[in-house]
């Protein structure tokens, strides 16, 4: 008896480029005996044993359901619109290489039953390669030339060319496939020029330049008696810029010194009319506390004795002094000091 077959069993393995598009195939005979509902199902099965199967899409009683698995909302559809005519293929649109992993087919027809595994493999195409030199390019040096892919599914490989000429490479060059990086031993100036690396892996390329200047070896001997130069320079306009700067902030602490202290030491100077007042009201001032019995014995102080400073004569007066011959008393024992009071005459002049 003969009952629903899967005939799409040629090729189970498929290996496709981020962003391509694959088809699953699926396609099927039905026999007289099925007479069941047809139903087709797509489930993603997970690496891990563990876990649970994910449906993907399905056709049942007539409908498509692909509301099941949200990575695949909107990039999924079969390849038919009408599975019944015996094509249940899957179309996967925009490949992300999340999408790798195994996927089976299962198609009900009671009392048929049938499924299909494909083992699906999304590689992603080198990119954002990078070229770069190691090493100092002076002749007689080694040089290396590096170049790696920052995206990009294993196992990719390096090839590292001549732009210009023949584009071969030295003859001391030695290449490493796998890791990117050309040797370039006892370099001359010959191996100036560009070079370009490509990667690539199964599903695509890319590719990088570089610029290679092979020199002669600099005079590092005036390099190191410039910098010695210029560093001693450099110390020696930071000392003198310190002293000017210590020096100018001693001089201006010499002048806050001397302005303060003359401001404190040095009292304003007095007049001399208040002086000769002070002088006259102090020697009343003693005498006023003499009794009468010891003022007999003085002598009036002759006016010319008086401090110059303190007082001064009006011009045009000369007085007429007269003064007293009664002997001074001993003042020692009264405690007191001689004064002069000054008396006025009759025609108005001091005595």
């Amino acid at each position: 008896t003969r009952s629903l077959s899967i005939t799409s069993a040629d090729q189970s393995m498929f290996e496709k480029a981020q962003g391509e598009k694959v088809t699953l195939p699926c396609t099927f005979v039905l026999s007289d005996e099925d007479e069941g509902p047809l139903d087709i199902e797509w489930v993603l099965i997970p690496a891990d044993n563990q876990k649970k199967e994910q449906i993907i899409i399905m056709y049942a009683v007539d409908r498509i359901y692909n509301h099941y698995y949200a990575a695949m909302t909107g990039r999924m559809q079969f390849t038919n619109p009408d599975p019944r005519s015996g094509d249940g293929s899957l179309d996967i649109l925009d490949l992300k290489s999340a999408d790798t992993g195994t996927y089976q087919c299962k198609v009900k027809k009671a009392p048929g039953v049938q499924s299909q595994k494909l083992q699906l493999t999304v590689l992603v195409k080198p990119a954002r390669t990078k070229c770069s030199i190691e090493g100092s390019q002076e002749i007689g040096n080694d040089i290396i030339l590096k170049c790696a892919s920052q995206e990009g599914s294993p196992l990719l490989s390096y090839a590292w060319r001549r732009v210009a000429g023949t584009q071969e490479l030295p003859a001391t060059s030695m290449l490493n496939k796998n890791t990117g990086e050309l040797l370039l031993k006892n370099a001359s100036q010959d191996y100036s020029g560009t070079y370009t690396c490509v990667a690539s892996n199964r599903v695509g390329t890319d590719e990088c330049f570089v610029e290679l200047h092979v020199t002669p070896p600099i005079n590092t001997a005036g390099i190191i008696a410039g910098a010695i130069v210029g560093t001693l320079l450099g110390l020696f306009l930071l000392v003198f810029l310190v002293f000017c700067c210590c020096k100018k902030r001693r001089e201006k602490k010499y002048e806050k010194e001397v302005h303060h202290d003359i401001r404190e030491d040095v009292p304003p100077p007095k007049s001399r009319s208040s002086t000769a007042r002070s002088y006259i009201g102090s020697n009343r001032s003693s005498l006023g506390s003499m009794s009468p019995s010891n003022m007999e014995g003085y002598t009036k102080t002759p006016y010319s004795q008086v401090p110059s400073e303190d007082f001064e004569r009006p011009t045009g007066q000369n007085p007429n002094f007269a003064p007293s011959k009664v002997a001074a008393p001993n003042l020692s024992r009264m405690g007191a000091v001689p004064v002069m009071i000054p008396a006025q005459s009759k025609d108005g002049s001091i005595v």
